[in-house]
């Protein structure tokens, strides 16, 4: 096993693709009435070394899109190959060079920590040595050594998640595959398994995962898709989309309540657009303070004023009109 815990040694700006699709679809029969398209036709690549994301809100498209990268769902049309083959022809050759790491933890909470990574090992066909030696390692890259022991079912959640990772890197995997890597964790709890995604792209593995926190994208991503209602919205380095479709700053206004319509209307022209939400008004603006000021000027107290630089929220904001939370 490579002294990268389970990842392919590479520059994140390697030129080798090893996941293309083109016009790739889903589609799902519904028992009354035409059929639901939850994958509607979006091309992409992922490059060896890299952090793909897919940036979306729930029923954007993103978990179906991973599993058909996952080769555990068929490809509904267009093109979709991994490492040069076929998913739907040669899916067993694909799952031995990926590691997954579901929505839902899939642990036997039963049996003891190293158990999980042992029997997990064993699926693949690995010899009792070389799993031992892994699951020693991954259990210590995980922070979870003094753990080994003890069962699963009385773990936190964060602790539960980052065994769920350390699980899928036991085959040496070439692509390790996250599905809302941190959904229910509590912040602290978000940020310690941050931390061990972010070790792993600095050691050159090549990671794609899902997930509806801009911060978490921000943080991790080398490049995104912002999907939305099974299509590809933009695609980009997050930098990239921030500077493409948003301003530097944004100020967030809220107002009493039944004034906001009014005041959405005395803001116009003030930054570069308006995007008034249902709890407050967003001005877009390179300076959020002098945006301030003028609102001020017009007469306008607002009962809370917040600047702050642009997101990715904002981003999907503008290329969608609602919120990554709808």
């Amino acid at each position: 096993m490579p002294g990268n815990l389970g990842g392919v040694s590479s520059s994140p700006s390697a030129p080798d693709v090893l996941i293309r699709a083109h016009g790739l679809v889903k589609t799902f029969p519904k028992k009354h009435g035409e059929a639901f398209t939850a994958v509607a036709g979006i091309d992409f690549e992922v490059r060896r070394g890299e952090v793909f994301g897919f940036l979306g809100p729930n029923g954007a498209g993103k978990s179906t899109t991973m599993r058909m990268i996952g080769c555990v769902s068929p490809v509904g049309g267009g093109h979709l190959s991994l490492f040069g083959l076929d998913p739907n022809t040669q899916g067993p050759r694909i799952r031995a060079r990926l590691g997954v790491v579901p929505q839902e933890d899939t642990l036997d909470v039963e049996m003891r920590v190293r158990d999980n990574m042992h029997v997990y090992g064993r699926y693949f066909g690995l010899p009792r040595a070389v799993i031992r030696e892994r699951a020693a390692r991954l259990l210590d890259f995980v922070q979870l050594t003094d753990r080994a022991e003890d069962k699963v079912e009385p773990l936190s959640g964060g602790m539960k998640r980052r065994l769920t990772i350390a699980r899928a890197l036991i085959n040496d995997p070439e692509i390790l595959i996250l599905d809302e890597p941190t959904t229910g964790l509590d912040p602290q709890a978000r940020h310690v398994v941050w931390d061990r995604l972010y070790r792993l792209k600095q050691q050159g593995t090549t990671l794609i995962l899902t997930t509806h926190y801009m911060d978490e994208a921000e943080q991790l991503c080398d490049r995104l898709v912002v999907m939305d209602k099974g299509r590809i919205a933009a695609e980009g380095a997050p930098r990239e989309l921030i500077e493409r479709y948003a301003t530097r700053e944004v100020l967030e206004l809220r107002f009493p309540l039944g004034e906001q319509e009014q005041a959405a209307e005395k803001l116009a022209g003030i930054g570069e657009r308006l995007e008034p939400l249902p709890d407050r008004v967003l001005v877009y603006a390179d300076d959020g303070e002098a945006a301030l000021t003028e609102a001020h000027r017009r007469g306008l107290e607002p009962v809370t004023a917040l600047v702050r630089r642009s997101t990715l929220e904002d981003v999907f904001l503008h290329l969608t009109g609602r919120t990554l939370v709808d």
